[in-house]
């Protein structure tokens, strides 16, 4: 037997097969086709650059600067910080934040080695172990949402209190995956019913612009940070308020979508660097030319809720690019 007697000999054998693959692999071709020609292809455009990045570890507590955090669809994380994920509460499960308490603006929370640092004007640093996998889970409440966390222990809560000379005990509670989220849905149905967070007021990322502080300078007696309006990631090289247009933005590999304004309230008149509050200044600024939202009729806008649609790492200097398709 020759060699093209062989070769038809395998080929008659096994021409189910081959038919198989031939058609899989046109099927295939096929596909790719009609995806090249059928999808829009995405656009990217700068429009500012990353000049800083805030992880608030404690709901009202003190920003931690970090050069390169993770950007996760709960919000940033930096090593065993993860933003917004301790909440301070009253003993029914309250919450309790800097509107009620501005010296908690200036309470730090740190972890190293595998454990929780505290410290605050005048107080003495607290190191207790980070994970306490048989202290209670608490019920407790976010506005009007109900979540859940697991209690930090009595030497937290007895810091807590003094600190903020409380008339009554307060306590420190910390989101865990598995505990109840909330879902920012339930109180604004823009967001994705899928979404979670845990303790933020709303979204896992508020982004703003540094030129949209400075705009609001210039009609203040006093300057003010962006620190005072707590936001994830700031934004440089644009101009005042064009954050409020950037619907879909890609930073490295991270993509966020917008979803609604931040709505300003009473904590923007808490002083970050005294923990002192005015209830007055930059609020009633604000309310002067900010009223953007027509849901929003007394909370002015400044910075922008995003949720995070592709996950990945960011840094400070990278450049922010407007997708469009």
């Amino acid at each position: 037997m020759d060699f093209k007697e062989v070769f038809v000999k395998i080929f008659d054998q096994n021409r189910e097969i081959a038919l198989c693959a031939a058609g899989t692999a046109v099927a295939l071709l096929g596909l790719g086709l009609v995806y090249k020609y059928t999808c829009p292809e995405k656009k990217l455009t700068q429009v500012g650059v990353v000049t800083q990045l805030l992880v608030h570890p404690v709901k009202s507590g003190k920003a931690v600067s970090v050069e390169t955090a993770e950007c996760l669809r709960m919000g940033l994380k930096y090593g065993e910080l993860r933003d917004r994920h301790w909440l301070v509460i009253t003993e029914d499960g309250r919450m309790v934040t800097g509107r009620q308490q501005p010296r908690l603006v200036l309470v730090s929370l740190t972890c190293e080695g595998g454990q929780l640092c505290l410290s605050g004007p005048q107080m003495e640093e607290l190191r207790v172990p980070l994970h306490e996998p048989n202290n209670a889970v608490v019920d407790c409440r976010v506005f009007s949402v109900d979540v859940q966390g697991r209690d930090c222990g009595d030497d937290v809560s007895n810091w807590l209190t003094r600190y903020l000379e409380s008339d009554s005990t307060v306590r420190l509670v910390h989101f865990e995956p598995h505990l109840k989220a909330q879902r920012p849905s339930e109180k604004e149905p823009l967001f994705p019913k899928d979404e979670k967070v845990a303790y933020p007021d709303a979204a896992p990322i508020m982004l703003m612009s540094e030129a949209s502080v400075r705009d609001l300078n210039t009609r203040l007696d006093k300057d003010v940070t962006v620190l005072q309006f707590r936001p994830s990631i700031v934004v440089s090289d644009c101009e005042a308020f064009t954050e409020d247009t950037w619907d879909h933005i890609q930073i490295g590999q991270v993509e966020l979508k917008r979803v609604i304004g931040c709505g300003r309230c009473l904590f923007t008149t808490v002083d970050p660097e005294t923990g002192t509050i005015t209830r007055k200044e930059p609020l009633d600024t604000l309310k002067t030319y900010r009223l953007t939202d027509p849901k929003q009729k007394t909370a002015p806008i400044l910075g922008q809720y995003y949720t995070v649609k592709k996950t990945g790492v960011l840094h400070v200097g990278e450049p922010v690019c407007k997708i469009t398709y």
